[in-house]
């Protein structure tokens, strides 16, 4: 029987990873990654990747699912002909505290409010759990940084890939696809514009169309592109399960905790998001 709020861990979660996911957007990732010779979607793989070693295009496709595959042979594993894991996770990291001091400002980098939220956010970790989920239990291998900050983003990226490894099991138990996944997210108004999806994603958009086509065939798409009764009811439904795949963290960390932890996460937050984290157009 859980003791938090319903959808508290969700909440929390989502604003630890409006912080976490904004290094992915960031022109300071770009700026590390140039001089090692990686660039465009090359960054992102070789970014999110880098914690599992030496892998294989095949390897990133199944653990980050909604990539094409083609897309992702493009970058890797030519990438690691470029830098070593090591080298990317060192970049990443320094990307990341740039990143941070330029959106947060040194002020909050350094206060007292980012140091508790870096201590609630791994106390939240120690129940997270490696069974079936490939990139949260190779992040999980990494060392914590010593830098408030930066062990504050180290905590979120390894409850962003616990919940999103979670999801990717309630995603697989729903019979969507990687195409099906992502245009019934953006016409729930939470994922990627087209115009992102096609620029990051791979797919084309006759492959999207005929994702379309299969979401109406199954009911949970309209006519008009939006989600109907039943396509609502199973994006929804979808949370619900991961929610319950991801509560471990937030019952570990407790009702109080994970209040306290939502109001530093939400300031953070707000304060990145003000500053330009993300482009305008990012969301469908």
């Amino acid at each position: 029987m859980s003791t938090l709020p319903p959808r508290a861990g969700r909440r929390c979660h989502n604003l630890l990873n409006t912080l976490h996911s904004s290094v992915y957007f960031s022109p300071d990732l770009a700026a590390e990654f140039e001089p090692l010779g990686i660039k465009d979607q090359g960054v992102y793989f070789a970014t999110r990747s880098a914690a599992l070693g030496r892998v294989s295009a095949g390897t990133v496709t199944a653990a980050f699912y909604n990539f094409k595959h083609e897309l992702v042979a493009r970058h890797l594993p030519r990438v690691w002909d470029a830098a070593t894991p090591e080298d990317v996770l060192d970049a990443r990291l320094r990307a990341a505290d740039t990143t941070l001091r330029r959106l947060l400002g040194d002020d909050a980098v350094a206060s007292a409010e980012m140091a508790e939220a870096a201590g609630l956010a791994l106390r939240a970790t120690e129940a997270c759990g490696r069974p079936a989920r490939p990139v949260y239990s190779a992040h999980a291998d990494l060392p914590v940084p010593e830098a408030p900050h930066l062990a504050y983003w180290h905590a979120a990226t390894l409850l962003r890939e616990h919940r999103g490894d979670g999801h990717l099991t309630a995603l697989l138990a729903a019979g969507l696809g990687p195409v099906e996944a992502l245009l019934s997210h953006s016409a729930s108004g939470r994922g990627f514009s087209l115009k992102w999806l096609i620029a990051t994603r791979g797919w084309s958009e006759e492959e999207l169309a005929a994702g379309r086509e299969r979401l109406r065939e199954r009911g949970l798409l309209g006519a008009d592109g939006a989600l109907t009764e039943e396509g609502a009811r199973l994006r929804a439904d979808l949370e619900e399960e991961t929610d319950r795949l991801d509560a471990a963290p937030y019952e570990h960390l407790g009702a109080a905790g994970v209040a306290r932890l939502t109001e530093l996460a939400t300031a953070f937050a707000t304060t990145a998001l003000t500053a330009g984290a993300y482009p305008a157009d990012l969301l469908g």
